[in-house]
């Protein structure tokens, strides 16, 4: 006897779900909305404090804005065509990329040197790495005062011990390539130590073990550095260099200390960007023009990191390179190991019976 089961409609087995409570919508927006309220803060400052001086900025560009009689006309970019043509600006550009130059790559090579000294197992490791750091709290004012009377051109100290081996004084101030020299001395001694810290923290988070694998195969010091330790801090490397280039770009506080006389130079022979911005903004009072210097130096400075990235990005793309060229050297030369082995093993296999009679002592009749 069969039985047959009838089965109720569709519509009314399935389960009405219940709608969400106030409390739980509250929950799930919640979840949802928190994180981009954390985070909310640090963008809304953002804009008010980096994004609207910035667009401000190029609106003052594009008129003919005086600082005491504020706005003018509407020039549109007749300023940057100015300003491009203007032979100071390119005189200053000039003096930051060199001034840049001089004072960031040794910097850089001697922040990377002293951080990979102190990350050694030195005695009194605090002190030392406290001590590199005294520069940076020193105020620029101080360190302008120290350094000028360091390389005044009469009486100044380096200059006299010049003179007493038989060379003629320097002059430090008057002279394009010394002025640039002693404003990176300047630029290096104060930002060094602050590098070498970031650098060293970078160092310090790379696992200890490698460095021992390393040393038991036979890598010395100078090889664990190149291979392991590079290599491992690189994207703290990219970001010091990225402020490096940012920073020396900008600088203004050493040049216009170095020489309070004449902002510049005589000659402006170490006038920066920074500093023509400066002249153009409050000395001749033309703001029109000194927004116009501030958006082409935010054109360069976006440049220069576009390069520092790209360059930064081959580099690491090589080095996992060369990485996965020498795994794939090392699996092919122990996969070949292997393979040999086990041939040996088959011939030895192969050959054991044939010769096991012949070793194998026979009876007498």
């Amino acid at each position: 006897m069969t039985t047959t089961l009838n089965r109720p409609a569709a519509g009314r087995t399935a389960a009405t779900k219940p709608k969400p409570t106030f409390r739980q919508r509250l929950n799930v927006f919640d979840m949802k909305a928190s994180p981009y309220f954390y985070i909310a803060p640090f963008f809304i400052l953002f804009a008010l404090v980096g994004l609207f001086p910035l667009g401000y900025t190029f609106f003052v560009s594009l008129f003919d804005w005086h600082l005491l009689k504020g706005q003018g006309e509407f020039v549109g970019f007749q300023n940057f065509a100015e300003v491009l043509q203007d032979r100071f600006f390119w005189n200053s550009l000039f003096n930051t990329v060199s001034i840049f130059l001089i004072s960031t790559i040794p910097q850089l090579i001697m922040a990377t040197i002293i951080a990979a000294v102190l990350d050694q197992n030195l005695r009194a490791k605090t002190f030392w790495r406290m001590s590199i750091l005294l520069p940076y709290v020193v105020t620029p004012v101080a360190v302008a005062m120290i350094f000028t009377n360091m390389f005044g051109e009469q009486y100044g100290l380096i200059n006299n011990i010049l003179s007493s081996f038989g060379i003629d004084p320097i002059m430090w101030k008057n002279d394009t390539l010394p002025s640039h020299i002693a404003i990176a001395t300047m630029v290096n001694w104060r930002w060094t130590g602050y590098n070498a810290l970031i650098l060293l923290a970078a160092m310090q988070s790379v696992p200890r073990d490698i460095y021992e694998s390393a040393a038991i195969d036979g890598a010395g010091s100078v090889r664990r550095f190149f291979s392991i330790t590079l290599p491992s801090i690189r994207p703290t490397m990219v970001f010091v260099i990225v402020t490096a280039t940012i920073g020396g770009l900008q600088i203004f506080t050493e040049p216009r200390l170095f020489d309070p006389v004449a902002a510049g130079g005589t000659a402006r022979q170490f006038q920066t960007t920074v500093l023509y911005l400066w002249e153009m903004a409050f000395q001749r009072q033309n703001f029109g023009k000194a927004s116009t210097i501030a958006w082409l130096l935010f054109l360069i400075i976006l440049l220069f990191g576009i390069v520092n990235w790209l360059i930064s990005r081959r580099i690491a793309t090589n080095g996992d390179d060369r990485g996965a060229t020498s795994r794939r050297r090392r699996q092919r030369s122990s996969a070949a190991k292997t393979k040999a082995d086990d041939a040996g093993l088959a011939a030895q296999a192969v050959t054991a019976p044939a010769a096991a009679p012949d070793s194998t002592p026979r009876s007498g009749k």
